[in-house]
């Protein structure tokens, strides 16, 4: 990662995992359909109406703030996307699943229904895009499945022991804790998050992930077998 010169105009544009992923098949499926912008780095606090050389230099300090250059880790960067909506809004969209923490016991499923308010005149709907849900910590689950709504994939992937974060699309989506210990070592749980973005409306929650080594009771309101909601 480094900084971008911010005497010129310069367009920093890079593929993401999933566009890099098609690209390398080299089957004629890679084609670019979506951007994103986002400013990430931009201080808007920094914006001074009262400066002493008048108006014009209200944002100043913005303007001479250094750009970071883009880099493929959705953990890090693009976490602020700019997003358009009618003019008139007076409410930001809100993206919730009515879930401020996900437990689960080693084996166990989680089925996650997210939901978007203040969008499109709408108290709460599904977008009709879909989500795009990221898991910090792939290795955690054996299964990681976007459902309906344009859903990607059914993500199986085989052990790992590099942590590495990975993003399906869907309307739900259907999380599998990993059925083995190897990861635990002496610790009793594992940890991780789970961001989830509307792909019409931009809005972004994350919700943190918890892996139980030992069995959970059922008290689960949404999802599955050995879940608890806190």
């Amino acid at each position: 990662m480094g900084y971008l010169d911010n005497s010129s105009i310069t367009v920093d544009a890079i593929l993401t995992k999933r566009g890099r992923e098609l690209l390398s098949r080299n089957d004629g499926s890679f084609k670019i359909t979506q951007f994103a912008l986002g400013d990430d780095e931009i201080d808007y606090t920094l914006f001074n109406e009262n400066h002493p050389n008048g108006s014009q230099y209200s944002g100043e300090a913005i303007e001479n703030m250094p750009l970071i250059e883009a880099f493929p880790d959705e953990n890090n960067i693009m976490l602020h996307k700019l997003i358009t909506l009618p003019r008139g809004t007076s409410k930001l969209p809100i993206v919730t699943a009515n879930v401020p923490k996900i437990t689960l016991s080693i084996g166990s499923s989680f089925l996650l229904n997210p939901t978007t308010l203040n969008f499109n005149g709408t108290a709460a709907l599904v977008e009709p895009g879909g989500y795009m849900a990221t898991i910090a910590d792939r290795r955690l689950l054996i299964s990681f499945e976007g459902i309906g709504s344009k859903g990607t994939s059914n993500a199986v992937r085989p052990f790992s022991s590099t942590a590495i974060s990975e993003t399906v699309r869907g309307g739900s989506f259907n999380l599998t804790a990993i059925n083995s210990t190897t990861l635990f070592g002496t610790n009793s749980k594992l940890l991780t998050t789970i961001t989830i973005e509307g792909v019409d409306s931009g809005a972004r929650a994350t919700i943190p992930v918890e892996i139980s080594k030992n069995i959970i009771a059922q008290t689960a309101t949404q999802g599955e077998t050995g879940i608890t909601l806190k």
